[in-house]
């Protein structure tokens, strides 16, 4: 199972000493012990219910004595590595999110954390190569892969054989590479006459709000070639990422991909 880190510690000012120091002191210890003992761990159980794997987790939660009590935190920061996601691996992943309700008085009766309105969330993560070939494993992106290249192949003589769409695209050895502001996804696929044949398209790509582009694509005939011939039909393709997304930096190197942005996370 995941392994979790402790929050991050809280750090404050000197203090002067004295009958009114105490004073504070003790005001603020029962918001530490809610925070320490009951809304981090219902936030861990919660996060662990949102993810297939997550580990070296890191929560700081940020709120007043009476925000908490009302169930309204103003800040949630988190970290982890190495998290999974709807089948998305994910090295490095860093959120911070505001303006959360959540239904306090039913967790201080034991009950699971839930949240009460959408959160706005900024977000950065890192995806290795290594992330991208094993999400390509999941059946819910070798299945966006296979309709994707089924409807290009379709309509495209790139190839330069007759490959067969009907039915099931069978994709044999589905992987991705990482270059210096490019990617290749390369495959094998059955050509009509039942032999292999490859299949490795080269492009950029590009994020700006919901979408991810492909810029300036090609087709290559092995991997190693420096040259490919130019996929017009697909420069400029889009992929939606959905209403609840927002990409403001996407970079790829032949490392990783790093992308920043927003997200809304919705309550269910």
């Amino acid at each position: 199972m995941s392994s979790e880190s402790s929050d991050f510690s809280s750090s404050h000012p000197l203090e002067a000493e004295g009958p009114e120091a105490e004073q504070a002191k003790g005001d603020r210890a029962p918001r530490s012990r809610l925070i320490s003992r009951v809304l981090t761990p219902a936030v861990k159980l919660w996060l662990r219910s949102q993810v297939e794997h997550i580990e070296d987790l890191q929560i700081e939660i940020a709120s007043g004595d009476r925000q908490i009590l009302s169930g309204y935190l103003p800040r949630i920061v988190l970290a982890a590595r190495k998290a999974i996601y709807q089948g998305i691996h994910l090295s490095q992943i860093a959120m911070t999110g505001e303006n959360i309700r959540v239904n306090l008085g039913q967790v201080l009766r034991g009950k699971p954390l839930q949240l009460l309105e959408p959160i706005p969330v900024t977000a950065e993560l890192t995806l290795q190569e290594a992330d991208f070939n094993a999400s390509l494993q999941t059946p819910l992106f070798a299945n966006a892969v296979i309709d994707f290249l089924t409807d290009w192949l379709g309509s495209t003589d790139a190839i330069g054989e007759e490959v067969t769409t009907e039915g099931p695209l069978n994709l044999q050895n589905l992987q991705v590479k990482l270059l210096p502001d490019a990617l290749i996804l390369s495959s094998q696929i059955r050509s009509a006459s039942g032999e292999a044949v490859p299949l490795i398209i080269r492009t950029g790509l590009s994020g700006q709000g919901r979408y991810l582009r492909f810029e300036k694509p090609s087709w290559l005939p092995h991997l190693n070639a420096q040259r490919g011939i130019p996929l017009r039909e697909l420069d400029g393709y889009v992929l939606d990422l959905g209403e609840t997304v927002v990409i403001e930096d996407l970079t790829l190197s032949s490392e990783c991909l790093h992308c920043q942005g927003h997200l809304t996370v919705l309550p269910g």
